[in-house]
């Protein structure tokens, strides 16, 4: 097992970086969250034109570029700490769930960018879901393909990443694979995680940042122990996440058999993680809480919506533990 990064994956992750500093920085982020779509459309357009990624992980076979799942987990990393806004990560699930059982109908238009779609992820609960192209719906062993519908857009704490309850009634049946299913399930977890690592990162950056500026009582606050001595809990947090959601992208790639034990502690660990330093950067900025022109809380409320956006933590834990018989 080998989880350093390649030439190759260093250049994807400056290359992704610095198209999201220039185009979406958090001010951007900011109105194009606001806004009627929710995201800048023409940001979407540019990420998959330029950069490929709707197809990062789709077969060539299908005009994408049959990267694996370590270079993915990078991609998200990036758009997570930047907190992208928009339908990245609902195409990213659909993308995953779609190559797992199967289908040679629907990928092309993804990596090619002129399809969105996404997946309910319970009750009929789907990120992006109003706006999506298509809806798809796990029932058991089978994948359904819902095109329309009664979607209602929902009220949610993230901002930057809207959702909405489609009626699944109207779906087809497009695909059937109860391995194909179950091993998407795992490459969900894998993805939402290295969105929060993303996430962990820039919380952990911001507060470093502002410890090494801010000065009460004639001293830098990050001098005193109480703040270094977080901040050094928070980095511990941030080196351990990394090194689990590595293996658990290295396991997708190389290793079937470790994916389940592996997505399992992915989001039983950094899930929590995330959420606690992203808490954390807002506690040592002084305790500003949801202070709206600060964008402390737009992290904390990204960390939140992912640690339950696949179910409790508990549910992770029970299942790891599940899987190592414990």
């Amino acid at each position: 097992m080998k989880l350093v990064l390649t030439e190759e994956q260093r250049e994807l992750r400056g290359a992704v970086r610095a198209f999201l500093a220039s185009a979406s920085p958090l001010p951007e982020v900011r109105r194009a969250a606001e806004s009627e779509t929710g995201h800048d459309p023409e940001v979407y357009r540019r990420l998959n034109g330029e950069l490929g990624l709707a197809g990062l992980v789709v077969g060539e076979e299908h005009g994408g570029a049959g990267a694996g799942y370590a270079e993915l987990a990078l991609v998200l990393e990036e758009t997570g700490a930047a907190l992208l806004p928009g339908p990245f990560l609902a195409t990213t699930l659909a993308t995953i769930l779609l190559t797992e059982v199967g289908d040679k109908e629907l990928l092309p238009g993804i990596a090619a960018g002129t399809t969105l779609a996404t997946v309910a992820l319970d009750g009929g609960r789907a990120l992006n879901g109003a706006e999506a192209d298509v809806v798809l719906a796990i029932e058991g062993p089978r994948v359904l393909a819902v095109r329309g519908g009664d979607r209602t857009p929902l009220t949610t704490l993230d901002i930057t990443r809207r959702q909405a309850k489609v009626d699944l009634g109207a779906g087809e049946e497009i695909a059937s694979s109860t391995e194909g299913v179950a091993r998407a399930r795992d490459l969900f977890a894998v993805a939402v995680a290295a969105e929060q690592l993303g996430v962990l990162r820039a919380s952990l950056d911001a507060i470093v940042g502002y410890a090494k500026l801010r000065v009460t009582f004639g001293r830098l606050i990050g001098s005193y122990q109480g703040v270094k001595h977080r901040l050094a809990d928070m980095h511990c947090k941030l080196e351990q996440a990394e090194s689990i959601v590595r293996y658990a992208a290295w396991a997708a790639d190389e290793a079937p058999d470790e994916l389940s034990s592996a997505a399992a502690l992915a989001q039983a660990y950094v899930g929590r993680a995330c959420f606690e330093v992203a808490r954390d950067n807002l506690l040592l900025h002084g305790g500003i809480g949801f202070t709206w022109e600060h964008d402390a809380h737009l992290y904390y409320k990204r960390a939140k919506a992912d640690e339950v956006l696949l179910g409790p933590p508990r549910a992770h834990r029970t299942r790891l533990a599940e899987l190592l018989e414990l």
